[in-house]
């Protein structure tokens, strides 16, 4: 019990680190277009994003596969980049009503590449330890509260917008989306793989 302890105390601190925000701008960008009263909907999205996560953590962590850091590293902000650009191209309804299929998708597709980029860290702090299971369910109980707790004030801050700006909410927005997608893109030209740009 202790060690679920001490890692899901580590996934939340991890994931509200200030130096890794990038977890944390994926959430925001995700849970901006929606209402409280798509909560459900939206912890569909942050539920499917932590199982795809921890999916590919586990795979990390048990040797399984592997992937260039590298390459993750690029690939996170453009995962931001593209949820953000989806927020501006086709918009999501604040009341939930529009389709769940590309959202869901994406995010699932998304987790996985997130759940990679955590795998270095979550090796570098495992060492040799044998109870790895344990650490990996405290440490995904941990992201997903931290997720929570990043979606609940994107959520109340959404609706703050939507009581001040009313009909102008969509446009708050999509100024929100917009700058997100200029600070993930600036992100992943820093982090591409030499010579690609």
């Amino acid at each position: 019990m202790e060690t679920i302890r001490f890692y899901l105390e580590l996934g939340i601190f991890h994931v509200l680190d200030l130096d890794g925000y990038d977890h944390v701008l994926f959430m925001i960008v995700l849970a901006i277009p929606y209402a409280f009263k798509s909560f459900l909907r939206l912890l569909l999205l942050a539920t499917a994003f932590t199982v795809a996560h921890t999916t590919s953590l586990a795979l990390a962590a048990f040797n399984i596969f592997k992937i260039d850091a590298g390459l993750i590293e690029f690939l996170i902000p453009v995962t931001i980049a593209l949820t953000a650009l989806y927020n501006l191209v086709l918009g999501e309804s604040p009341n939930g009503k529009s389709g769940l299929s590309i959202p869901l998708i994406a995010t699932v597709f998304f987790g996985l590449i997130h759940g990679f980029g955590f795998s270095n860290y979550f090796k570098m702090i495992m060492g040799g330890e044998d109870e790895k299971a344990t650490a990996l369910l405290g440490f995904t109980l941990g992201i997903e509260v931290a997720q929570l707790i990043v979606i609940s004030i994107t959520l109340a801050l959404s609706a703050l917008l939507a009581l001040t700006l009313r009909e102008k909410h969509s446009i708050a927005v999509r100024l929100i989306s917009a700058a997100i997608l200029l600070l993930a893109f600036s992100i992943a030209l820093e982090a591409a793989p030499e010579g690609w740009f």
